[in-house]
């Protein structure tokens, strides 16, 4: 009768990060640049790409396609996050919530696909140069980002759903800067045992194929390179895995342990740090990772620069 009874609540507060008072304007300050750098950096990357015949090539699709999942993922977190800075009111209704969640899980589980596809791309690349034309076509990069796509569609579909059997009724409050997964279990007057399991088989089924094979690439690739004893390869190869191998230790460390260590109270600080590094550092650092070790993008931006200014 007393959960009968109970008010099923359908608006929440975000605790936000954990700072002192006086800090709230300068925080304010640093996450709208790193927000307008990020922007501008996966944004500027896409129209590259998208303005160069020259690298409408698998490669640059990969790379143009995890840009614009980064901006999105960022778009999604920090523009709430810099209005929660300065509002007195830091409420968020239920839908916002849910839609907020579904928006983060889609662009991270999509990332996580992306980075496998561009690490097969390099595969073929390093091991099988002659072929590469021949295997890696822009027919199958193109089923490669639908599949990634429709794949994190559908992994962000599945926890929606399952979220739906969710209640609030005893706490309101949610201790993090956004909708994320953990956070709500925690507060949810229901048993969230189904989406435990749900969670740990789905997110880490995907974590576990897509850096097996991430792994595996390299590992080949790296084999590949080494028996070959060139110089010039070697240096070569390692300067084209170079910054996707930065961006997938980056991108998996706080991931893995956001969702693999059982959740509690005593880790609310370190999770929102860890979400804080995959939702808005990483999606600020991709572009300048792969812009500035990447001579052909360079390239193109010096041309497309010097031919509008």
């Amino acid at each position: 009768m007393e959960r009968e009874n109970a008010t099923l609540l359908t608006e929440f507060v975000l605790t936000g990060l954990p700072y002192q008072p006086e800090w709230k304007t300068p925080l304010f300050l640093v996450f709208l640049v790193m927000y307008l750098i990020t922007i501008v950096g996966n944004l500027g990357l896409i129209a590259v790409i998208w303005n160069d015949p020259h690298l409408h090539i698998p490669m640059y699709l990969f790379l143009g396609s995890l840009a614009f999942v980064d901006a999105w993922i960022s778009s999604t977190v920090t523009p709430n996050m810099l209005v929660n800075f300065l509002a007195k009111s830091k409420i968020i209704t239920l839908s916002e919530c849910m839609i907020q969640f579904f928006s983060v899980a889609f662009g991270g589980t999509t990332e996580c696909f992306l980075l496998a596809a561009m690490a097969y791309d390099r595969y073929v690349a390093i091991c099988k140069p002659l072929l590469y034309p021949v295997i890696m076509t822009n027919k199958l990069c193109i089923r490669l980002l639908v599949l990634s796509f429709v794949g994190g569609f559908l992994h962000a579909l599945i926890h929606e759903v399952f979220m739906l059997r969710l209640t609030f009724c005893n706490s309101n409050i949610i201790h993090h800067f956004y909708c994320d997964i953990i956070p709500l279990f925690m507060i949810s007057c229901t048993d969230p045992s189904i989406n435990i399991l749900m969670v740990f088989i789905l997110s880490g089924s995907i974590q576990v194929f897509t850096i097996v094979t991430v792994l595996n690439s390299y590992a080949v690739a790296l084999f590949t390179i080494f028996k070959k004893k060139s110089a010039k390869g070697i240096r070569k190869a390692f300067s084209t895995c170079g910054a996707h191998l930065l961006s997938v230790s980056l991108y998996y460390g706080p991931l893995l342990f956001m969702y693999v260590h059982p959740a509690s109270p005593e880790t609310d600080d370190q999770d929102m740090m860890d979400s804080l590094f995959y939702t808005v550092i990483i999606p600020l650092l991709n572009p300048i990772i792969y812009s500035l070790r990447n001579k052909q993008v360079i390239d193109s931006f010096t041309k497309t620069l010097k031919k509008n200014v």
